[in-house]
């Protein structure tokens, strides 16, 4: 038997579950990521002859495999969110970027070096990695598909979506920040001065605006071209999302923005077009299908690693520090943040809760561990590996009944002339 045939088989599998799972698992308390975790956890542990998914033995191919996934899931959440982008209307999605966001990343990078012992350039790329939630493995707590209804998402599901589509690009210069710790450790450079100017300023002002142009000009193409040959939302071509998305990563990294950012806004800028055009959702349904692949594939690879002994650096403060930030961290800085934010306190309960970790934060490590070196860097493989199992699990059983506890008592709550309306 050749490696090669075996590795078919068990993508085939993996892509057969990939489709079915959803269906038989919706609304049980078990998701999708948990089972092809455990699949690959089994499938590894299997004296097959599989190769190692160790990513600290391929941080390269750790890093691509993970940038691609966060991308498609970028632009697919752009695509879905019906709410149009306005301060007042994503003031939920301000306050968690503005506020909780840098508070969890100075309290994990605090119990990174505090607890844990690590230096201040590995704990403070600790906590840029862990901060960020994760648009990839949080789709039960996600808006739905594209509609045309404005209205149609309750604050949750919004506020999650939303954050996860943004947060990602605004992490990214706080993992600079702990590239240029590692560096200038050696060198004893200054730094700070051109990292607020060039990885916060500039970085993000690229992204964002060229971003909005990207999705501004895809979006009049697909719509409104002179020539009707070239308005292709007509011809239906799902595979569009991945040329969407591709263009704006790729022209916005070249131009030294954050690519991450220009995905989201991108795909903002795209929906806006036309708000309410079925060809959204053609896109938004080609989007989900690549990300899922390739979450079936990561999944199964960090299952493989964790069985390979990739928790095996795991210190006893590293993890209590990891466990801090699931409950304690993020539930209570999310919590604070969405004070005087539209929403009743369970939502806002629920919303902090569900910050779920996943394969973004995997990316930033592989990212930063490829350009700088950090000491320990097996501890802090071990500790994010570590948190996204955990998060995995806890989130992935706890989430639908929670959202449907949350579903009911905001149906109980609405008004006779609400449910009319409904």
């Amino acid at each position: 038997m050749q490696l090669s045939d075996l590795l078919f088989a068990l993508l085939g599998v993996g892509a057969l579950l990939a489709g079915i799972l959803p269906r038989v698992l919706e609304r049980r308390p078990l998701s999708m990521p948990i089972v092809f975790l455990a699949l690959g956890m089994v499938v590894f542990a299997l004296p097959l002859g599989l190769p190692d998914a160790d990513p600290l033995a391929h941080p390269k191919l750790t890093e691509h495999l993970t940038e691609v996934c966060v991308i498609v899931a970028l632009m697919g959440a752009g695509l879905k969110i019906d709410r149009p982008l306005t301060r007042r209307r994503w003031s939920s999605t301000w306050r968690l970027l503005a506020v909780a966001m840098p508070v969890t990343i100075a309290a994990v990078a605090l119990f990174g070096w505090w607890w844990a012992g690590l230096v201040p350039a590995s704990a403070l790329l600790l906590g840029a990695a862990l901060a960020p939630t994760d648009p990839v493995l949080a789709a039960d707590v996600q808006v739905g598909e594209p509609t045309g209804e404005e209205d149609s998402e309750d604050e949750v599901r919004f506020a999650l979506t939303s954050e996860a589509g943004l947060n990602d690009g605004l992490a990214f210069p706080f993992v600079y920040a702990a590239i240029a710790l590692a560096t200038v450790a050696a060198t004893g450079e200054s730094w700070f001065g051109e990292w607020v100017l060039k990885d916060v300023l500039y970085k993000v002002a690229i992204g964002v605006v060229g971003g909005l142009l990207i999705g501004r000009s895809l979006g009049r193409l697909f719509f409104r071209a002179h020539n009707r040959k070239l308005r292709l939302a007509h011809h239906a071509e799902g595979f569009l999302a991945l040329a969407a998305t591709f263009l704006a990563y790729g022209l916005v990294e070249v131009a030294g923005g954050y690519g991450f950012l220009a995905v989201f806004v991108a795909a903002r800028g795209i929906r806006s077009a036309q708000r309410s055009h079925e060809y959204h959702q053609v896109l938004h349904d080609f989007a989900e299908q690549i990300e899922r692949l390739l979450t079936v594939l990561l999944l199964l690879l960090l299952g493989g690693a964790v069985v390979g002994g990739l928790l095996g650096p795991l210190t006893w403060p590293a993890a209590l520090a990891g466990l801090a930030l699931i409950f304690v961290v993020r539930p209570v800085a999310g919590f604070l943040s969405l004070r005087g934010a539209p929403g009743h306190a369970a939502e806002h309960a629920v919303i902090a809760a569900f910050g779920i970790r996943g394969i973004g934060s995997i990316y930033y490590l592989a990212y930063a561990s490829t350009h700088a070196t950090f000491p320990d860097v097996d501890v802090l493989w071990a500790t994010v590996a570590f948190v996204v199992v955990v998060s995995v699990v806890l989130h992935g059983v706890a989430v639908t009944p929670v959202m449907r506890l949350l579903d009911r008592y905001n149906e109980r709550s609405r008004t006779p002339e609400e449910r009319h309306a409904q």
